[in-house]
């Protein structure tokens, strides 16, 4: 299944937020996100999930979903969003309550997704007992228990602290590797950019237009033992966005 949009364009009153954005996620790609605050990154995952529209242009899904599929497209947040009442096993269940699959094959799935996510021995525990890290892994078998088609993924590392972060990067690789789910994924985190995407969409300041997507052909298990190659796509990526990145921040700090 591929998830496209085409000449996305958004005002929010009379300020434009962001102009003609055509974007794919393929079945199996990873679409990483970039660009300078303000820019509109955020807003076009709302538009892809369909939780808000854009002023004009069209999202469309193309092809069929997963086998199994219960939602095609599931959201993975910055701040984990997990209920403190519920335990890991509950927060992850909470996705397939409204299902109707009954009680043997919603314990398989979340069997199946705890493990995945190396979470089964953490499966009774609350998350005031989690690090950030653990939390995070939770939100992701949540959303993996729905089996979707597409991940649109908010700037989910932002939160953790850079060793996590390194930690986060790999479990998503491995998970990867083993799956070939599909992602678009936002962040301001150039290293997460090239560590993890097929392809780097960049976004200029705002009215956000693409300024150019870049390629990676290297697979995702080889860029750890590949580190220059991804520091020379990195620095092109900064340069890129250097100025306009500055431009919004006095942009910003002027509207404070």
């Amino acid at each position: 299944m591929k998830l496209i949009a085409e000449r996305i364009s958004h005002h929010y009153g009379a300020t434009e937020v962001m102009s003609d954005i055509d974007i794919t996620i393929g079945s199996g790609e990873i679409v990483t996100v970039i660009g300078p605050s303000g820019c509109g990154k955020s807003t076009l995952l709302r538009f892809l999930g369909g939780l808000e529209r854009p002023t004009s242009g069209a999202v469309m899904i193309e092809g069929e979903a997963p086998e199994g599929s219960l939602n095609p497209l599931t959201y993975v947040f910055q701040d984990f969003a997990l209920l403190p009442w519920r335990s890991v096993e509950g927060n992850v269940r909470l996705v397939l309550e409204d299902h109707a699959l009954g009680a043997t094959l919603t314990r398989e799935i979340v069997d199946d997704v705890l493990a995945r996510t190396k979470l089964t021995e953490f499966r009774t525990a609350w998350p005031r007992q989690l690090s950030g890290g653990m939390k995070q892994r939770v939100a992701i078998a949540r959303a993996l228990a729905v089996r979707p088609a597409v991940m649109l993924m908010d700037e989910p590392l932002s939160a953790l602290d850079s060793q996590t972060r390194e930690l986060l990067m790999d479990d998503l690789v491995e998970l990867w590797s083993r799956e070939r789910f599909s992602a678009c994924y936002v962040t301001h985190n150039l290293a997460e950019a090239v560590r993890l995407g097929h392809r780097i969409v960049v976004l200029s300041r705002r009215p956000g237009r693409i300024r150019e997507v870049v390629e990676i052909d290297m697979p995702l298990a080889e860029r750890p033992g590949r580190l220059a190659e991804l520091e020379t796509t990195q620095r092109h990526l900064w340069q890129l966005m250097r100025d306009e990145a500055r431009a919004a921040d006095r942009e910003l700090v002027r509207a404070d």
